[in-house]
């Protein structure tokens, strides 16, 4: 899952870029992964705060290719909006949140409810958006802790070198999850996905193209306990 953009649309407006669009493609190394995952973002500002989305499609693992099965096995979409009015007032960083986020292959979908806070640097080269989100689940006994807290950050041309970009999210919510036959359960679960980009199409006259990674880092996420998958992938900025 990516939902590498901040969602505070009037700092995007501060320094005129109105809309974002990119296809991302990784291929995944992890341990019983090996497939490739496709992820189309977008977001956008607009007078009354932001809206943001992406969809990932995860196709066939090398067991299923080795079994002839190509195609897509599982899909994940989530979509969020800033609601923010008051974005020339004293609190302009502070903004409502409201998210949906489900897909095929998941045991549920959720609407989250809350508020995020934005953070940047002079020149907006360095962003943080914090969020606190009350979560809801569609099924019973779900969890006794239903918030979710999250951080998603962009950090532009890191150590000095031009088109070096660091950004990702961090997720932190409790959940009941069951284990097998055994009932074992947890209630918290951690999942974060940094990503590092170099625009290297700078080098050749194709501002659009990047390529890079992600390592996705998660506690009783997929599995119990930890579990990190490095990716490797391309980017294009449409």
């Amino acid at each position: 899952m990516k939902k590498i953009v901040a969602f505070a649309g009037f700092s995007l407006l501060a320094v005129g870029a109105f809309a974002q669009t990119n296809l991302q493609v990784f291929y995944d190394f992890g341990e019983n992964r090996k497939y490739v995952t496709t992820t189309l973002e977008m977001f956008k500002a607009d007078d009354w705060g932001s809206t943001f989305f992406f969809v990932d499609y995860d196709y066939a693992t090398k067991d299923m290719r080795d079994l002839n099965y190509y195609g897509a096995q599982s899909s994940y979409f989530e979509i969020a909006r800033a609601l923010n009015f008051w974005q020339d007032s004293n609190l302009g960083a502070l903004s409502a949140h409201v998210e949906f986020n489900s897909g095929v292959g998941f045991q549920s979908r959720n609407w989250l409810f809350g508020a995020e806070y934005f953070m940047h640097s002079d020149d907006f080269a360095n962003t943080l958006t914090l969020e606190l989100l009350y979560k809801t689940f569609t099924y019973d006994d779900a969890t006794e802790f239903p918030f979710q807290m999250t951080a998603v950050w962009g950090l532009n041309n890191i150590f000095g070198v031009q088109g070096l970009n660091f950004s990702g999210f961090a997720d932190f919510w409790g959940q009941n999850v069951y284990w097998g036959l055994n009932n074992d359960k947890t209630e918290w679960i951690f999942l974060t996905e940094p990503q590092l980009w170099y625009n290297v199409g700078s080098l050749f006259g194709c501002e659009n193209f990047n390529i890079g990674g992600e390592i996705e880092l998660s506690n009783n996420f997929t599995k119990k306990g930890f579990e990190a998958n490095p990716c490797l992938g391309v980017k294009w900025n449409f």
